[in-house]
């Protein structure tokens, strides 16, 4: 509810202790949690995140084996957690994370406890100055390396002659002579419209039955004053977590009292905003394919602003002074992502390493893909490993 606010601490021994204070013996249930999510993410970590999921043989490894058994990878999120835990509190907060792997608990394994261990073992970090910093130093480190960089420079089509790239057809009309194409555009994107049909790796029916990860209605906010009873990080769990679940993956619809997450990061990073004032960001995960208006937008700010006003008591509408709003169009305008999602394919176990979008063509012998839509799987670090996964193809079979 509104008024039932539970400020999650950054340190474990501190987080243990706002655990029994909800459910008393869970201090020692999380330390079990915990361990089973360690074992999860080494062994993730280091035997599963790095294969580019081409061959079933990949994992023909009887000491692998031994340890996906004991992952548990069979098991749910759900049940897993509640295997530890009975507090709805706790368990909505444990949950949390697996929201945004595309499937409800109950459909994704338990081997995504290691989300759980990164989370709160290793920690949450930020770059100061905000994530485009993050970008700003791989654009360096490439160009100290010698790599060019070409920006707006939209391909049009990859031409293929004899299962080979020979070209990249520009938008504008130009043609770059390619030896080896790695595309990290939207998978479908490519597949679909920039591959001619007869090397295509999928059809529309393979796209049409992917499960995705969700969507997002993202709020941009500026505010002219400094708020209080907030953190760097909110999650606003002040309304039950089902019927939203149900809304991104069951019956596809937006949500009519949608959980969602606001970070100020202008608390901790004064960089970010001007003196006295907030920079502020709301995400709302909502199912992709979704009819994306200027009304349902306006219709969910005035939701979630009603809510976040209430909650934290006080005034913040009169007080933005820059608002900006992304959802399904945006993804589709600036990144051509498939149905206007966000997060790429949910992590199913169906739609998990070899069950993925494969990293190669199937016919053409110099076009790879990497991204949130083949292997390992969506997210900021998953989308890097999965550049160093084809990279390492490139210098295997390409001598690069």
């Amino acid at each position: 509810g509104e008024h039932d606010i539970l400020d999650v601490p950054a340190d474990l021994q501190q987080l243990k202790k706002v655990f029994e204070t909800i459910e008393p013996g869970s201090s020692l249930r999380l330390d079990e949690f915990l361990s089973q999510a360690k074992y999860n993410y080494e062994v993730g970590m280091r035997e599963l995140i790095h294969k580019p999921g081409l061959s079933l043989s990949e994992f023909a490894d009887i000491s692998l084996i031994t340890e996906m058994i004991r992952m548990n990878i069979f098991q749910s999120m759900s049940k897993h957690i509640r295997n530890f835990f009975t507090h709805e509190k706790i368990i909505n907060l444990m949950e949390f994370p697996v929201l945004f792997l595309g499937e409800t608990a109950e459909n994704i394994p338990s081997l995504y406890s290691l989300m759980n261990y990164a989370d709160i073992v290793l920690g949450t970090w930020y770059p100061m100055g905000g994530m485009y910093e993050i970008i700003k130093a791989m654009v360096s480190l490439a160009e100290e390396k010698g790599v060019k960089i070409r920006y707006s420079s939209e391909v049009k089509s990859i031409n293929i002659v004899n299962d080979s790239v020979k070209t990249l057809h520009l938008v504008s009309g130009e043609e770059i002579v390619a030896d080896v194409v790695v595309a990290t555009a939207d998978y479908h994107h490519v597949d679909q419209h920039l591959v001619d049909p007869g090397h295509r790796n999928y059809d529309n029916n393979y796209w049409d039955t992917r499960v995705l990860a969700p969507s997002c209605l993202l709020f941009y906010l500026g505010i002219n004053k400094k708020l209080t009873n907030l953190r760097h990080h909110n999650l606003f769990f002040d309304e039950p977590l089902g019927p939203h679940a149900d809304a991104i993956y069951t019956n596809p619809r937006w949500p009519d009292k949608p959980l969602f997450y606001v970070c100020v990061p202008s608390i901790t990073d004064p960089t970010v905003a001007p003196d006295g004032m907030e920079n502020v960001f709301i995400l709302i995960p909502v199912a992709p394919g979704l009819v994306d208006t200027e009304e349902t937008r306006e219709k969910y700010y005035d939701k979630i602003m009603k809510r976040l006003e209430t909650v934290t008591k006080q005034e913040i509408r009169s007080c933005v002074i820059f608002k900006k709003s992304y959802a399904h169009e945006d993804f589709l305008s600036d990144y051509n992502a498939y149905k206007g999602n966000a997060y790429g394919l949910a992590n199913t176990l169906l739609q998990t390493a070899i069950f993925k979008p494969k990293v190669k063509n199937k016919t053409v012998n110099n076009l790879y893909y990497a991204g949130q839509l083949t292997v390992p799987g969506p997210g900021i670090p998953p989308c890097l490993i999965s550049g160093g996964i084809v990279a390492k193809l490139l210098k295997a079979e390409h001598n690069l």
